[in-house]
């Protein structure tokens, strides 16, 4: 494609693979171009539309005066992918890349589906290398370092077996302009993503190298642990992995990259889409039986606290303990029923035994009387009877 132009400025940026397929943008990394993807680019095309693109202050892009910063390099990506019309991305950054991908995922994660974080780091722990080397560029320029970088950037072995692969990347670090080169070397020794970076809730794959001297494996370790769900590959090289085992990194990439959903990412958001309204469903009517008995036991339980105000008394006059206050009021209730029935008792039979004595000779004197009445009174009920009649 080659030059696109944004506002002002222009970037050197390469589109390949089927125009159909899901895009994938790869970003370089610190002192290279968009040529370092060269060893993986024959099998992404397979399966994606990659964008590759030169980072600002690298390759044929812009290189503007500096400093840089991780939050400028990620919008300019943004810039790039609205320039092309993608909406959303899969994306692939080694090194300075890695660093642009984790501010992407936590300021721009909706314009990501996936990301391969590769050779990278959240923070840089010293700032003293990257000042000495800021001072070493100014003063002799991108060929002065060229050499010791590829030292750090490759393992002994690696130099010896392939030094065309070497050479290829140094060539890059010597072409690179060196203000452009110094500007974003304030950015990767100035950034701090720790806090930002778990936020992040896109599925990502963190990718290391064992032996790597600029962004030790620890490093990468610890992006992985800070994104839930983040899944985590060590390879035994330096720092470009892609380079130094080409084979191992591609396959590890296109396998993430091209996972179903749930294999691509165990996030606890993703578990929940997944589970879908369903999930929710069952949740609620799980949640709503346990509601009724609760409410039910705390019948039960208010049930003897209504009764019981004969115990909440003796609570209060008795000792701290509660255990022998209850019984000592039982034992009062239970007395004080007792001597209730007996008082009842004692009481009934004082004031009904006389009055049955005294009735009865009441009765006995009143039958008396009546059948002396009724026997007097006899006649003149007959007659006036028989008056009546």
């Amino acid at each position: 494609m080659g030059q696109l132009k944004i506002g002002t400025e222009s970037f050197n940026v390469e589109i390949e693979g089927p125009a159909d397929a899901p895009v994938l943008m790869l970003s370089n990394s610190l002192g290279t171009n968009l040529h370092m993807w060269g060893p993986q680019m024959p099998e992404l095309v397979k399966h994606f539309r990659v964008v590759r693109y030169d980072a600002r202050g690298h390759g044929h892009s812009v290189a503007s005066e500096g400093p840089y910063s991780i939050a400028m390099l990620g919008r300019d990506a943004l810039a790039i992918m609205d320039e092309l019309g993608l909406d959303k991305v899969n994306w692939l950054g080694l090194s300075m890349g890695g660093m642009v991908g984790q501010w992407l995922l936590a300021h721009a994660g909706d314009r990501i589906e996936r990301a391969v974080l590769a050779n990278t780091s959240s923070y840089m722990p010293d700032a003293r290398p990257w000042n000495a080397r800021i001072l070493k560029v100014q003063k002799d320029g991108m060929a002065s370092i060229a050499q010791t970088v590829c030292d750090r950037w490759f393992t002994p072995e690696f130099q010896g077996r392939d030094p065309h692969a070497v050479e290829g990347i140094a060539a890059m670090l010597r072409t690179t302009p060196d203000h452009g080169y110094i500007a974003a070397c304030a950015a990767v020794r100035d950034m701090d993503l720790r806090e930002i970076v778990r936020s992040a809730n896109r599925p990502v794959l963190v990718i290391a190298g064992t032996r790597d001297p600029a962004t030790p494996a620890p490093l990468g370790r610890e992006i992985a642990d800070s994104i839930p769900g983040a899944q985590y590959v060590e390879f035994e090289t330096a720092h470009l992995s892609n380079i130094e085992q080409p084979e191992a990194f591609t396959a590890a990439v296109v396998k993430f990259l091209t996972a179903p959903a749930r294999t691509a990412s165990a996030r606890r958001p993703a578990a929940k889409k997944a589970t879908g309204k369903k999930a929710a469903v069952k949740k609620a009517a799980a949640r709503k039986p346990v509601a009724k008995k609760a409410v039910r036991k705390s019948a039960v339980k208010k049930a003897p606290a209504k009764k019981g105000p004969a115990k909440k008394g003796p609570a209060k006059k008795g000792p701290a303990k509660k255990g022998p206050a209850r019984k000592a009021a039982a034992k009062k209730s239970v007395l004080k029923k007792g001597a209730t029935k007996k008082s009842a008792q004692k009481k009934a039979p004082a004031k009904k035994a006389p009055a049955r004595k005294v009735s009865a000779k009441k009765a006995a004197t009143k039958k008396t009387a009546s059948k002396k009445t009724a026997a007097r009174k006899a006649p003149a009920r007959k007659t006036t009877k028989r008056g009546a009649r």
